[in-house]
Protein backbone atom coordinates (compact mmCIF):
# COMPACT_ATOMS: atom_id res chain seq x y z
CA UNK A 1 0.00 0.00 0.00
CA UNK A 2 1.32 3.48 -0.90
CA UNK A 3 0.44 6.85 0.61
CA UNK A 4 0.50 10.35 -0.86
CA UNK A 5 0.19 13.69 0.90
CA UNK A 6 -1.10 16.88 -0.72
CA UNK A 7 -0.99 20.31 0.88
CA UNK A 8 -2.41 23.72 0.11
CA UNK A 9 -1.47 27.09 1.54
CA UNK A 10 -0.61 30.67 0.70
CA UNK A 11 3.13 30.13 0.62
CA UNK A 12 3.60 32.35 3.68
CA UNK A 13 3.61 29.40 6.11
CA UNK A 14 3.66 25.62 5.85
CA UNK A 15 0.22 24.34 5.07
CA UNK A 16 0.10 21.60 7.68
CA UNK A 17 -0.56 17.85 7.30
CA UNK A 18 -2.65 18.28 4.17
CA UNK A 19 -4.99 15.89 2.42
CA UNK A 20 -4.18 12.26 3.12
CA UNK A 21 -5.02 10.00 0.17
CA UNK A 22 -4.51 6.27 0.67
CA UNK A 23 -4.55 4.01 -2.39
CA UNK A 24 -5.57 0.45 -1.48
CA UNK A 25 -6.15 -2.85 -3.25
CA UNK A 26 -7.79 -2.49 -6.67
CA UNK A 27 -7.00 1.23 -6.84
CA UNK A 28 -9.84 2.28 -4.54
CA UNK A 29 -9.01 5.56 -2.80
CA UNK A 30 -10.10 6.64 0.65
CA UNK A 31 -9.51 10.23 1.65
CA UNK A 32 -9.44 11.99 4.99
CA UNK A 33 -9.80 15.67 5.89
CA UNK A 34 -7.52 18.37 4.50
CA UNK A 35 -5.88 20.94 6.76
CA UNK A 36 -5.67 24.31 4.97
CA UNK A 37 -4.09 27.56 6.10
CA UNK A 38 -5.78 30.80 5.14
CA UNK A 39 -3.12 33.41 5.75
CA UNK A 40 -1.28 34.80 7.52
CA UNK A 41 -1.40 37.10 4.48
CA UNK A 42 -4.72 37.14 2.72
CA UNK A 43 -6.65 39.99 1.06
CA UNK A 44 -9.85 39.37 2.99
CA UNK A 45 -8.50 39.55 6.52
CA UNK A 46 -7.83 43.30 7.11
CA UNK A 47 -4.35 42.48 8.33
CA UNK A 48 -2.18 39.54 9.28
CA UNK A 49 -4.63 36.92 10.53
CA UNK A 50 -4.29 33.18 9.99
CA UNK A 51 -7.14 30.68 9.98
CA UNK A 52 -6.34 26.99 10.24
CA UNK A 53 -9.20 25.15 8.53
CA UNK A 54 -10.01 21.46 8.47
CA UNK A 55 -11.97 20.69 5.31
CA UNK A 56 -14.17 17.81 4.33
CA UNK A 57 -14.35 18.44 0.61
CA UNK A 58 -15.71 22.01 0.31
CA UNK A 59 -17.21 21.94 3.79
CA UNK A 60 -15.40 23.44 6.77
CA UNK A 61 -15.42 21.02 9.69
CA UNK A 62 -13.07 22.82 12.10
CA UNK A 63 -11.45 26.24 12.34
CA UNK A 64 -8.80 27.74 14.60
CA UNK A 65 -8.01 31.47 14.45
CA UNK A 66 -4.24 31.79 14.92
CA UNK A 67 -3.49 35.30 16.18
CA UNK A 68 -0.44 37.20 17.38
CA UNK A 69 1.40 38.03 14.15
CA UNK A 70 1.03 41.78 14.80
CA UNK A 71 1.50 41.69 18.58
CA UNK A 72 3.64 44.60 19.80
CA UNK A 73 3.18 44.27 23.55
CA UNK A 74 1.25 47.50 24.06
CA UNK A 75 0.08 46.48 27.52
CA UNK A 76 3.67 45.95 28.68
CA UNK A 77 4.77 49.23 27.10
CA UNK A 78 2.04 51.03 29.09
CA UNK A 79 4.01 50.17 32.23
CA UNK A 80 7.08 52.08 31.00
CA UNK A 81 5.28 55.28 29.92
CA UNK A 82 3.73 58.01 32.03
CA UNK A 83 0.05 58.90 31.88
CA UNK A 84 0.58 61.44 29.11
CA UNK A 85 2.65 59.10 26.95
CA UNK A 86 0.39 56.03 27.06
CA UNK A 87 -2.17 57.79 24.86
CA UNK A 88 0.14 57.45 21.87
CA UNK A 89 0.14 53.66 22.38
CA UNK A 90 -3.59 53.40 23.01
CA UNK A 91 -4.77 54.78 19.69
CA UNK A 92 -2.80 52.46 17.40
CA UNK A 93 -4.15 48.96 17.95
CA UNK A 94 -7.40 49.82 16.14
CA UNK A 95 -6.28 52.30 13.53
CA UNK A 96 -9.85 52.85 12.35
CA UNK A 97 -11.01 53.93 15.83
CA UNK A 98 -8.04 55.92 17.05
CA UNK A 99 -9.95 58.72 18.79
CA UNK A 100 -12.31 56.31 20.55
CA UNK A 101 -9.43 54.12 21.71
CA UNK A 102 -7.41 56.94 23.24
CA UNK A 103 -10.62 58.22 24.82
CA UNK A 104 -11.04 55.02 26.83
CA UNK A 105 -7.58 55.34 28.37
CA UNK A 106 -8.03 58.94 29.49
CA UNK A 107 -11.47 58.11 30.93
CA UNK A 108 -9.87 55.36 33.04
CA UNK A 109 -7.12 57.71 34.31
CA UNK A 110 -9.65 60.48 35.03
CA UNK A 111 -11.81 58.04 36.96
CA UNK A 112 -8.76 57.00 39.01
CA UNK A 113 -7.98 60.66 39.73
CA UNK A 114 -11.62 61.54 40.46
CA UNK A 115 -11.28 64.33 37.91
CA UNK A 116 -14.16 66.32 36.45
CA UNK A 117 -13.75 67.35 32.81
CA UNK A 118 -15.05 70.73 31.57
CA UNK A 119 -18.48 70.55 29.92
CA UNK A 120 -17.15 71.90 26.65
CA UNK A 121 -14.62 69.06 26.50
CA UNK A 122 -17.31 66.46 27.27
CA UNK A 123 -19.48 67.53 24.34
CA UNK A 124 -16.52 67.89 21.99
CA UNK A 125 -15.31 64.40 22.90
CA UNK A 126 -18.77 63.00 22.20
CA UNK A 127 -18.90 64.76 18.84
CA UNK A 128 -15.48 63.50 17.77
CA UNK A 129 -16.22 59.97 18.99
CA UNK A 130 -19.28 59.84 16.73
CA UNK A 131 -17.39 61.26 13.75
CA UNK A 132 -14.75 58.58 14.36
CA UNK A 133 -17.52 55.96 14.45
CA UNK A 134 -18.74 57.06 11.02
CA UNK A 135 -15.18 56.96 9.65
CA UNK A 136 -14.77 53.42 10.97
CA UNK A 137 -18.08 52.20 9.57
CA UNK A 138 -17.51 53.78 6.17
CA UNK A 139 -14.32 51.79 5.74
CA UNK A 140 -16.19 48.51 6.22
CA UNK A 141 -19.21 49.67 4.20
CA UNK A 142 -16.83 50.07 1.28
CA UNK A 143 -14.42 47.18 1.84
CA UNK A 144 -16.98 44.46 2.55
CA UNK A 145 -18.68 44.66 -0.88
CA UNK A 146 -15.17 44.78 -2.40
CA UNK A 147 -14.39 41.41 -0.83
CA UNK A 148 -17.50 40.00 -2.51
CA UNK A 149 -16.54 41.35 -5.93
CA UNK A 150 -18.21 44.78 -5.92
CA UNK A 151 -15.58 47.44 -6.53
CA UNK A 152 -17.76 50.57 -6.83
CA UNK A 153 -18.87 51.08 -3.17
CA UNK A 154 -15.32 51.52 -1.88
CA UNK A 155 -14.86 54.64 -4.01
CA UNK A 156 -18.01 56.16 -2.53
CA UNK A 157 -16.89 55.19 0.97
CA UNK A 158 -13.52 56.88 0.60
CA UNK A 159 -15.10 60.04 -0.78
CA UNK A 160 -17.30 60.32 2.31
CA UNK A 161 -14.38 59.47 4.57
CA UNK A 162 -12.37 62.32 3.07
CA UNK A 163 -15.14 64.80 3.92
CA UNK A 164 -14.89 63.86 7.58
CA UNK A 165 -11.13 63.32 7.59
CA UNK A 166 -10.63 66.95 6.59
CA UNK A 167 -12.35 68.26 9.72
CA UNK A 168 -10.66 65.70 11.98
CA UNK A 169 -7.28 66.53 10.53
CA UNK A 170 -7.87 70.26 10.93
CA UNK A 171 -8.27 70.04 14.71
CA UNK A 172 -5.66 67.37 15.45
CA UNK A 173 -3.11 67.43 12.65
CA UNK A 174 -3.46 63.66 12.20
CA UNK A 175 -5.39 61.59 9.71
CA UNK A 176 -5.35 58.30 11.61
CA UNK A 177 -3.73 58.77 15.03
CA UNK A 178 -5.29 61.97 16.29
CA UNK A 179 -3.66 62.34 19.73
CA UNK A 180 -6.28 64.96 20.59
CA UNK A 181 -7.39 63.58 23.96
CA UNK A 182 -5.57 64.55 27.11
CA UNK A 183 -6.05 63.52 30.72
CA UNK A 184 -8.45 66.19 31.92
CA UNK A 185 -9.91 67.12 28.54
CA UNK A 186 -8.59 67.86 25.08
CA UNK A 187 -5.36 69.16 23.59
CA UNK A 188 -6.86 72.54 22.69
CA UNK A 189 -10.09 74.29 21.78
CA UNK A 190 -11.66 74.00 18.35
CA UNK A 191 -10.39 76.43 15.69
CA UNK A 192 -12.50 79.43 14.70
CA UNK A 193 -15.15 78.42 12.16
CA UNK A 194 -14.49 74.70 12.63
CA UNK A 195 -17.98 73.91 13.86
CA UNK A 196 -19.48 75.39 10.71
CA UNK A 197 -17.15 73.36 8.50
CA UNK A 198 -17.88 70.22 10.51
CA UNK A 199 -21.62 70.76 10.10
CA UNK A 200 -21.21 71.16 6.35
CA UNK A 201 -19.18 67.93 6.17
CA UNK A 202 -21.79 65.99 8.18
CA UNK A 203 -24.57 67.33 5.96
CA UNK A 204 -22.68 66.45 2.77
CA UNK A 205 -22.01 62.89 3.92
CA UNK A 206 -25.61 62.38 5.06
CA UNK A 207 -26.95 63.56 1.70
CA UNK A 208 -25.06 60.77 -0.08
CA UNK A 209 -25.36 57.90 2.40
CA UNK A 210 -28.39 56.51 0.57
CA UNK A 211 -25.88 55.43 -2.10
CA UNK A 212 -25.06 52.40 0.06
CA UNK A 213 -28.74 51.56 0.47
CA UNK A 214 -29.28 51.59 -3.28
CA UNK A 215 -25.92 50.27 -4.47
CA UNK A 216 -25.26 47.57 -1.89
CA UNK A 217 -28.21 46.48 0.24
CA UNK A 218 -30.52 46.77 -2.76
CA UNK A 219 -28.23 44.67 -4.95
CA UNK A 220 -29.63 41.19 -5.53
CA UNK A 221 -26.17 39.64 -5.95
CA UNK A 222 -24.97 41.10 -2.64
CA UNK A 223 -28.14 39.89 -0.91
CA UNK A 224 -27.72 36.45 -2.43
CA UNK A 225 -24.18 36.19 -1.07
CA UNK A 226 -25.07 37.41 2.44
CA UNK A 227 -28.69 36.54 3.33
CA UNK A 228 -28.86 33.43 5.50
CA UNK A 229 -25.06 33.07 5.42
CA UNK A 230 -23.01 32.90 8.63
CA UNK A 231 -25.90 33.01 11.09
CA UNK A 232 -24.62 33.82 14.59
CA UNK A 233 -27.08 32.97 17.37
CA UNK A 234 -27.47 35.03 20.57
CA UNK A 235 -26.23 32.19 22.79
CA UNK A 236 -22.87 32.15 20.98
CA UNK A 237 -22.69 35.94 21.17
CA UNK A 238 -23.02 35.83 24.95
CA UNK A 239 -20.75 32.82 25.40
CA UNK A 240 -17.83 34.46 23.58
CA UNK A 241 -18.38 38.04 24.72
CA UNK A 242 -19.14 39.25 21.20
CA UNK A 243 -20.20 42.89 21.19
CA UNK A 244 -20.90 45.89 18.98
CA UNK A 245 -22.69 45.75 15.62
CA UNK A 246 -22.10 42.00 15.29
CA UNK A 247 -23.89 41.24 18.56
CA UNK A 248 -26.75 43.62 17.83
CA UNK A 249 -27.25 42.02 14.42
CA UNK A 250 -27.99 38.78 16.30
CA UNK A 251 -30.63 40.43 18.47
CA UNK A 252 -28.46 41.15 21.53
CA UNK A 253 -29.76 44.61 22.39
CA UNK A 254 -26.86 46.13 24.32
CA UNK A 255 -25.11 49.46 23.83
CA UNK A 256 -23.11 51.19 26.55
CA UNK A 257 -24.07 54.60 25.22
CA UNK A 258 -27.65 53.87 26.25
CA UNK A 259 -27.30 51.26 29.00
CA UNK A 260 -24.44 52.85 30.96
CA UNK A 261 -24.05 56.36 29.51
CA UNK A 262 -20.71 58.13 29.61
CA UNK A 263 -19.56 61.47 28.15
CA UNK A 264 -22.73 63.32 27.03
CA UNK A 265 -24.71 60.28 25.89
CA UNK A 266 -27.05 60.53 28.87
CA UNK A 267 -28.41 63.77 27.36
CA UNK A 268 -28.65 62.35 23.84
CA UNK A 269 -31.11 59.54 24.48
CA UNK A 270 -33.75 61.14 22.25
CA UNK A 271 -31.34 61.09 19.30
CA UNK A 272 -29.51 57.84 20.03
CA UNK A 273 -30.96 54.76 18.34
CA UNK A 274 -29.60 51.31 19.15
CA UNK A 275 -29.91 49.47 15.84
CA UNK A 276 -30.66 45.74 16.06
CA UNK A 277 -31.60 42.84 13.81
CA UNK A 278 -32.66 39.30 14.64
CA UNK A 279 -31.41 37.35 11.60
CA UNK A 280 -27.76 37.30 12.73
CA UNK A 281 -26.46 36.72 9.19
CA UNK A 282 -23.93 38.62 7.07
CA UNK A 283 -26.66 40.86 5.62
CA UNK A 284 -27.96 41.78 9.07
CA UNK A 285 -24.46 42.75 10.22
CA UNK A 286 -24.01 45.02 7.21
CA UNK A 287 -27.44 46.62 7.71
CA UNK A 288 -26.71 47.34 11.38
CA UNK A 289 -23.42 48.98 10.44
CA UNK A 290 -25.10 51.15 7.82
CA UNK A 291 -27.94 52.29 10.09
CA UNK A 292 -25.49 53.02 12.89
CA UNK A 293 -23.55 55.30 10.56
CA UNK A 294 -26.78 57.18 9.80
CA UNK A 295 -27.51 57.58 13.51
CA UNK A 296 -23.97 58.70 14.34
CA UNK A 297 -24.36 61.56 11.87
CA UNK A 298 -27.54 62.59 13.72
CA UNK A 299 -25.69 62.42 17.04
CA UNK A 300 -22.89 64.56 15.61
CA UNK A 301 -25.42 67.20 14.59
CA UNK A 302 -26.95 67.16 18.09
CA UNK A 303 -23.49 67.66 19.62
CA UNK A 304 -22.78 70.55 17.28
CA UNK A 305 -26.08 72.16 18.29
CA UNK A 306 -25.19 71.89 21.97
CA UNK A 307 -21.65 73.21 21.45
CA UNK A 308 -23.09 76.22 19.65
CA UNK A 309 -25.16 77.03 22.77
CA UNK A 310 -22.32 76.59 25.26
CA UNK A 311 -20.47 79.73 26.38
CA UNK A 312 -16.72 79.92 25.75
CA UNK A 313 -14.73 78.10 28.37
CA UNK A 314 -11.82 75.75 29.06
CA UNK A 315 -11.48 72.37 27.35
CA UNK A 316 -8.99 70.83 29.79
CA UNK A 317 -7.83 70.82 33.37
CA UNK A 318 -4.49 72.19 34.51
CA UNK A 319 -2.30 69.23 35.45
CA UNK A 320 0.80 69.02 37.63
CA UNK A 321 4.13 68.71 35.89
CA UNK A 322 4.43 65.11 37.10
CA UNK A 323 1.03 63.40 37.03
CA UNK A 324 0.62 60.53 39.48
CA UNK A 325 -2.54 58.48 39.96
CA UNK A 326 -3.41 57.45 43.53
CA UNK A 327 -2.87 53.84 44.55
CA UNK A 328 -5.76 51.60 43.62
CA UNK A 329 -7.57 50.09 40.65
CA UNK A 330 -10.43 51.05 38.36
CA UNK A 331 -12.18 49.81 35.25
CA UNK A 332 -13.57 51.92 32.44
CA UNK A 333 -15.29 50.71 29.29
CA UNK A 334 -16.56 52.37 26.15
CA UNK A 335 -18.78 51.52 23.20
CA UNK A 336 -16.12 51.63 20.51
CA UNK A 337 -17.13 51.42 16.84
CA UNK A 338 -16.28 47.69 16.73
CA UNK A 339 -17.71 46.81 20.15
CA UNK A 340 -16.86 47.00 23.85
CA UNK A 341 -13.40 48.19 24.84
CA UNK A 342 -12.39 47.79 28.47
CA UNK A 343 -9.50 49.36 30.40
CA UNK A 344 -8.46 47.89 33.76
CA UNK A 345 -6.01 50.29 35.36
CA UNK A 346 -3.93 49.43 38.45
CA UNK A 347 -1.81 52.13 40.08
CA UNK A 348 0.84 51.98 42.79
CA UNK A 349 0.85 55.75 43.15
CA UNK A 350 3.61 56.28 40.59
CA UNK A 351 3.70 58.37 37.40
CA UNK A 352 3.35 55.20 35.28
CA UNK A 353 0.58 52.57 35.42
CA UNK A 354 1.45 49.44 37.37
CA UNK A 355 -0.85 47.55 35.00
CA UNK A 356 -3.21 48.58 32.22
CA UNK A 357 -5.13 45.64 30.79
CA UNK A 358 -6.87 46.26 27.49
CA UNK A 359 -10.02 44.37 26.52
CA UNK A 360 -10.40 44.92 22.78
CA UNK A 361 -13.61 44.23 20.87
CA UNK A 362 -12.07 42.41 17.90
CA UNK A 363 -10.25 39.87 20.08
CA UNK A 364 -13.48 38.48 21.51
CA UNK A 365 -15.47 38.85 18.32
CA UNK A 366 -13.08 36.80 16.20
CA UNK A 367 -13.14 33.85 18.64
CA UNK A 368 -16.76 33.18 17.68
CA UNK A 369 -15.54 32.00 14.26
CA UNK A 370 -14.65 28.67 15.89
CA UNK A 371 -18.38 28.09 16.37
CA UNK A 372 -19.67 29.88 13.29
CA UNK A 373 -17.53 28.61 10.41
CA UNK A 374 -17.81 24.81 10.95
CA UNK A 375 -20.57 23.48 8.71
CA UNK A 376 -20.24 26.27 6.14
CA UNK A 377 -18.77 26.16 2.66
CA UNK A 378 -15.31 27.46 1.81
CA UNK A 379 -17.01 29.71 -0.76
CA UNK A 380 -18.90 31.49 2.06
CA UNK A 381 -15.86 31.88 4.31
CA UNK A 382 -14.74 35.25 2.92
CA UNK A 383 -18.30 36.63 3.16
CA UNK A 384 -18.52 35.58 6.82
CA UNK A 385 -15.01 36.73 7.68
CA UNK A 386 -15.52 40.17 6.13
CA UNK A 387 -18.85 40.64 7.95
CA UNK A 388 -17.08 40.43 11.32
CA UNK A 389 -15.67 43.94 10.77
CA UNK A 390 -12.45 43.44 12.73
CA UNK A 391 -9.05 45.09 12.71
CA UNK A 392 -6.19 42.64 13.28
CA UNK A 393 -4.20 45.13 15.37
CA UNK A 394 -7.22 45.25 17.68
CA UNK A 395 -7.03 41.46 18.03
CA UNK A 396 -3.30 41.25 18.70
CA UNK A 397 -2.82 44.51 20.66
Amino acid sequence: MSQRTMTEGTGATPAGPGKQTTVGVGGAAESSDMVLNIGPQHPSTHGVLRLRLVLDGELISEVEPVVGYMHRGAEKLFEARDYRQIIVLANRHDWLSAFSSELGVVLAVERMLGMEVPERAVWTRTLLAELNRVLNHLMFLGSYPLELGGITPVFHAFREREELQHVMEEISGGRMHYMFNRVGGLKEDLPAGWQHRARKAVSAVRSRMDTFDRLVTGNEIFRGRTRGVGVLDPATVQAYGVSGPIARASGVDFDLRRDEPYLAYGELQDTLQVVTRTDGDCLARFEVLLEQAHNSLDLADACLDRLADLPPGPVNQRLPKVLKAPEGATYAWTENPLGLNGYYLVSKGEKTPYRLKLRSASFNNIQALTELLPGTLVADMVAILGSFFFVVGDIDK
